[in-house]
């Protein structure tokens, strides 16, 4: 998906010097975005068991930590498929923690996401439903869900943001840009 990402989004990536991937677990996304854009400063931030020991390079690092409570600085946050874990309320803290990051960096910055967006209007029938089912699987698993945009905006202007662009992208997914 990060190959297909940076082949078919690179302008997404252009005029950035710094992205933080949030919850990246190893930082695979991060390694081809780092490698594909040797000019962004690209910073894995997940919990100690996921990133301790793993090979640093002069533009690929890791920060120990709890998104929930730090998020550094930088011009773009990425979160994949992350967002669908979490109920409303976290959801709501993360973005507000990327919000204070931005602010911080002097109002430079974009949240970047790749996640599930339900739209029964524009999804044909057989899409719809596997989005559904991913809801229904979330929900019941660890309490999180798939939204609509409504409600992903929802979100965005709750946590201080003025606006986002929604781009469907790799079969279920899409890619969200939301701007201070």
């Amino acid at each position: 998906m990060a190959t297909l990402l940076v082949k078919d989004c690179r302008p997404i990536f252009q005029g950035l010097r710094s992205m933080v991937d949030v919850g990246g677990g190893t930082g695979a996304f991060a390694r081809i975005i780092s490698e594909a854009f040797p000019g962004i400063k690209c910073t894995v931030l997940d919990l100690p068991h996921a990133v301790t020991d793993m090979p640093q390079t002069d533009n690929l690092k890791y920060i120990e930590g709890d998104m929930f409570q730090f998020i550094p600085p930088s011009d773009a946050f990425f979160f994949k498929t992350v967002f669908h874990f979490f109920d409303d309320e976290d959801c709501l803290k993360l973005l507000k923690k990327c919000r204070e990051a931005i602010a911080s960096n002097g109002e430079r910055g974009k949240v970047l996401i790749i996640d599930i967006v339900i739209d029964e209007k524009e999804d044909d029938r057989e899409l719809t439903e596997s989005k559904l089912l991913f809801d229904i699987f979330m929900n019941f698993n660890v309490g999180g869900k798939e939204r609509t945009e409504q409600e992903w905006g929802s979100l965005f202007v709750n946590a201080g943001f003025t606006h986002y662009k929604i781009a469907p992208i790799f079969g279920i997914k899409s890619l969200i840009e939301v701007y201070p």
